[in-house]
């Protein structure tokens, strides 16, 4: 622990204290754009020659952010705002000298694609946040939210505005008309709004602001310029209900003397999404009987490691405002609020007779569900969310033909709550969250938590023009249920109470209850001259549990790091910047032992040609694994060095591509990977788009855990049996993009998934600490081990008699996604859906190579077939 605490306080020190020559940027003067009520209402049709624009000036003088900044962009751009009681007004002029080479490039909303401009919007003025409207050269329009000034962009937001856009022979112009109550403001008598006017000129990718933001400068929205002159505005309440309607037909291979697998299945659905303004800051979004039937579909993966994967959340009722309830404590992707676990898959399966047929929902209904959030003119920023998913049933058609009904999921109620205040003149917040998830078990499910709690703190201190920072959390949970229930979660992978070797944690079978703390602090230097660097502290201990509500991959950690980058900011006739970094971090468990420390040297450069390149190198040494035998003893691995090259060509290209190569290699050979990546991008016209994605994965492993074999005991000792993988994994994924206009879309995912796996060399664990591969395991000999009935049998004495056994590990898993969407925005915010997604899962044999197996199950596997009709209508006021 002393070693923890020195290395702590070496990352606090070298966060606030490194010597470095930095030259410090003179702040940049706000420019001011002042705003005037119109007389005559423009027609929003691209053109800027209405008579209503001339009640105010043109601005322009932008000044260039990428490539080279601080200088004159290639072309100018000029703009105009007006406004009158429920709308803002904006004109745009972008000049362009070869009009012909202007990118029209069309693409579904938020598709971003080609020349474009953003109008950035920080209505609430608090300099962390901001609305993003974006009009393409091609008319497609595009929304954002940002929020952590600048660092998150959430393409989430879809309000209804409007916008249109035409090429001519000076450039392009366009022109926006946006609602105000679209955005979220104060009451002054005239408003002050931070403002900022980005324009991407594509075939250069070069980016010009309106108001100068030098790229050393820490923050984005707090840096944008101001506009005044909205005088008198008043509220508008938002008020949007939307209902669905959904026909759904789905054809699949039928089961013979299955009842519930006939071969095809037809559904009406309906439902409600509204969206109503409680104020102008605060807004109740509202969902009953939600449908989520055209989200695509999550890719293929497979855990060799036992832990729970991360998936992103793709549903518009939970993605929406998704950063203002965010909480990521940790890193990677540990969050108190983890929305995929509302209306996930039932606990249980039905438990059958044989001969008896179940029908088991593949998610919990989603009976409701209410969302409060926004963010208010004096800092605040809140968010309540509540939701209830259903008690659900399997059907089961038992031997007699009669039916029963078994529970397999209870009715479960979720609860977030999160607030941050901003203050110190919006350079510092405070913020916190609660999340409790309660279930009726009704005397059943004792397996499951009768409740769940966690609650956090967070903080971010800014100074010095924003430069240097310290921020930090701290969480609390608690977690209820029986004693079933309890004894389970300490025994979970993430857990692991069962460690024989471990004192400081032991399973309690007579435990009720779970609490546990987690936390992060960092402090460092993010903008301002060259250098950029921080160190901080992460902690979970071996009792935190979030996955009622939340994600967590593992407990029982603490981990110390630092991070040291220097930047060359300053194009030269060969790159436009290069980012280069040192990271160090050590992690120790809660008993004190070091599990590991890791070096990393990386870095980034793009080149003046627009092409980029990024390659690291990176090394863990001392390096042991407390959950890798899975409630066994502490295992040590072998010290690791990893590297990876990627190369990318400029995507402003009609055809661009990236390449990548990562190696992962050991002491004594017993762990090796190599992954390839190839990814291209063609447009060949405006309209249509495709992408090609192939990814290959070759990996071995001496002493993969087999969890077919846990369990196993000989002598009255544990037995860790173990197995030399050879695991490749090949991924395709290819989109095609058609747009027939900016509300008209076409649009194709496919995704073939295998992932393969063949082991040799069983061998068991008899000192998981050993210094060296050779003293770590037992090798079984071909009189110790056998194969006979697609088991594996043991006579580990040699006495002729089988001593244990486990089935065959081998694995060939082969996926299959499709999805066909044909969209239709037929007016703002109401849409019609054609979809048709084909999918098959599979088992292919482990002996065919990958590609006859992933050929076997795109044309000759039977599969699922969904035919879905989803019309919506968006009644707005």
């Amino acid at each position: 622990m002393k070693y923890l605490l020195t290395l702590f306080l070496c990352s606090a020190f070298l966060a606030t204290n490194i010597v470095a020559q930095e030259t410090s940027e003179t702040k940049t003067p706000k420019r001011i754009y002042t705003t005037k009520r119109l007389k005559k209402v423009p027609v929003i049709d691209g053109s800027i020659a209405d008579e209503a624009w001339n009640e105010v000036e043109w601005s322009t003088d932008f000044t260039e952010k990428n490539p080279d900044e601080g200088t004159a962009p290639a072309y100018q751009t000029m703009f105009k705002v007006l406004y009158d009681a429920k709308y803002l007004y904006i004109a745009l002029r972008a000049f362009d000298e070869e009009p012909e080479k202007i990118q029209q490039r069309l693409s579904r909303r938020d598709g971003f694609a080609g020349d474009r401009i953003n109008v950035i919007i920080d209505s609430y003025h608090d300099k962390r946040t901001a609305f993003v409207f974006t009009t393409t050269a091609a008319g497609v329009k595009g929304e954002e939210i940002v929020s952590q000034n600048g660092n998150n962009w959430d393409e989430s937001y879809n309000p209804i505005w409007y916008t249109n856009a035409k090429v001519d022979d000076k450039g392009w112009t366009a022109e926006m008309k946006i609602p105000f109550s679209q955005l979220r403001f104060g009451k002054d008598k005239e408003q002050i709004w931070g403002f900022n006017i980005n324009r991407t000129i594509f075939r250069f990718q070069e980016r010009s602001l309106w108001q100068r933001i030098p790229n050393s400068q820490a923050g984005f929205i707090s840096e944008a310029g101001e506009l005044h002159g909205l005088k008198d505005l008043v509220a508008q309440k938002q008020l949007e209900i939307q209902p669905f309607t959904v026909l759904q037909y789905d054809n699949y291979p039928s089961e013979a003397g299955n009842p519930f697998r006939t071969g095809s299945d037809f559904k009406l659905n309906a439902g409600l999404d509204a969206k109503i303004g409680i104020t102008n800051d605060l807004t109740l979004d509202l969902t009953v009987n939600p449908d989520f039937g055209q989200v695509e579909a999550d890719p293929g993966i497979i855990a060799l490691d036992g832990f729970q994967i991360f998936f992103k959340e793709q549903r518009p009722f939970f993605v929406e405002n998704f950063n203002i309830f965010d909480f990521e404590f940790a890193n990677g992707s540990d969050n108190l609020f983890y929305s995929r676990r509302i209306g996930r898959n039932p606990h249980r399966d039905a438990n059958l007779e044989n001969g008896e047929f179940a029908q088991t929902p593949q998610n919990s209904t989603i009976l409701g569900a209410a969302k409060f959030s926004g963010k208010t003119r004096d800092g605040w920023s809140i968010g309540v969310l509540e939701s209830v998913t259903a008690n659900e049933f399997a059907n089961i058609r038992q031997i007699d033909g009669s039916e029963r009904e078994e529970i397999v999921e209870p009715l479960s109620n979720y609860f977030v709550a999160r607030a941050q205040k901003d203050f110190n003149e919006r350079n510092s917040f405070i913020g916190g969250i609660f999340t409790a998830t309660n279930r009726n078990l009704n005397g059943n499910f004792s397996e499951l938590h009768k409740a769940a709690y966690t609650a956090g703190v967070d903080f971010k201190h800014n100074w010095k023009n924003r430069e240097y920072y310290v921020e930090g959390n701290a969480i609390f949970s608690h977690v209820l249920g029986s004693t079933e229930a309890i004894t389970r979660t300490q025994k979970a992978l993430r857990h692991n109470f069962q460690r024989i070797d471990a004192t400081h944690i032991f399973v309690d079978e007579n435990k009720t209850s779970l609490t546990g703390t987690g936390g992060r602090v960092e402090v460092g230097k993010n903008g301002g001259g060259n250098w950029r660097y921080n160190g901080g502290f992460i902690w979970r201990s071996p009792e935190l549990e979030l996955n009622d509500v939340g994600f967590l991959r593992r407990t029982d950690e603490m981990i110390q790091y630092a991070n040291v980058n220097y930047l060359w900011l300053v194009p030269t006739k060969v790159y436009r910047n290069i980012n280069a970094g040192f990271d160090q971090g050590s992690v120790y468990d809660f008993n004190g032992n070091l599990n590991n420390i890791n070096y990393e040297l990386a870095g980034e450069i793009s080149w003046i040609n627009n092409w980029w390149s990024e390659a690291g190198y990176s090394l863990t040494t001392n390096f042991y694994d407390n959950f890798f035998l899975r409630g066994g003893p502490r295992w040590q691995r072998p010290d690791t060095s990893s590297k990876y090259i990627f190369i990318g060509s400029d995507n402003s290209k009609l055809f661009s591509f990236t390449l990548g190569y990562s190696n992962n290699d050991s002491d004594e050979n017993i762990v090796g990977r190599d992954r390839f990546v190839i990814r291209t991008n063609y447009q060949p016209s405006d309209a249509f788009s495709m992408s090609f994605n192939i990814e290959y994965e070759n990996e071995f492993d001496r002493t993969q855990f087999i969890p077919e074999a846990r369990g196993i005991s000989f002598n009255n000792d544990a037995r860790y049996i173990l197995g030399r993988i050879q695991n490749e994994t090949l991924t395709t994924t290819l989109r095609l993009n058609y747009s027939f206009s900016p509300d008209i879309s076409l649009q194709f995912y496919g995704q073939p998934f295998i992932s393969r796996g063949i082991f040799t060399d069983f061998n068991y664990v008899i000192n998981p600490v050993g210094e060296s591969i050779k003293d770590r395991i037992s090798v079984y000999n071909d009189t110790q081990i056998s194969f006979e009935n697609d088991r594996y049998i043991i006579d580990e004495n040699r006495d002729g008699t089988t001593d244990y056994g486990f089935e065959n590990p081998d694995f060939s898993f082969v996926q299959l996604q499709t999805n066909l969407v044909a969209r239709w925005e037929y007016i703002p915010g109401s849409e019609l859906f054609l979809v048709w997604s084909r999918g098959s899962v599979g088992n292919a044999d482990v002996t065919s190579d990958l590609a006859n197996s992933v050929s076997e199950q795109v044309f000759e596997a039977p599969a699922n077939d969904t035919f879905l009709v989803k019309f919506t209508y968006r009644f707005a006021r």
